[in-house]
């Protein structure tokens, strides 16, 4: 073949330090499609990004010469970035070191579009923790309890 054809599909999921509630609605309203923007300007695609006050999600195609750890790097330090820089009151405001990136395949886009998009009423059953381990147990990843407890 000639080319290479890579379906890169995560869905990403990633905190603020210490799961502090860090992001009010009006950052939020400015940070999803900055971190849109961060995704585009290197060659990734986020099909969806949302969240709440302590976490962010985002549905993220990845192109095959780089790897997910790379793009979460890049989309976490670029987007601190410019939260300190542009919004000096929000100067507490960072991402916690560690990410989940879970894939999933074509057929999933559409509920996990859904369930990005509705983060807000999700919450109100469930904690950030409670989700967090949720995710780990269904894509079978072992994790030491000290760095997701609820």
């Amino acid at each position: 073949m000639a080319h290479s054809y890579v379906s890169g599909l995560y869905h990403c999921v990633f905190s603020t330090k210490e799961r502090r509630n860090l992001i009010p609605p009006a950052l939020q309203e400015r940070l999803w499609p900055y971190l849109g923007g961060i995704a585009r300007e290197n060659r990734m695609t986020a099909l969806a990004i949302g969240g709440i006050e302590n976490h962010a999600h985002i549905l993220l195609s990845v192109p095959s010469t780089l790897s997910i750890a790379k793009a979460l790097q890049i989309i976490k330090g670029a987007s601190s970035k410019w939260v300190h820089e542009t919004f000096p009151e929000y100067r507490r405001f960072g991402w916690q070191e560690g990410y989940g990136a879970f894939s999933i395949g074509v057929s999933q886009i559409d509920t996990t579009v859904a369930y990005i998009q509705n983060q807000v009423e999700h919450h109100r059953r469930l904690t950030f923790e409670q989700e967090y381990l949720a995710f780990l147990k269904k894509h079978g990843i072992e994790y030491d309890p000290r760095y997701v407890g609820d």
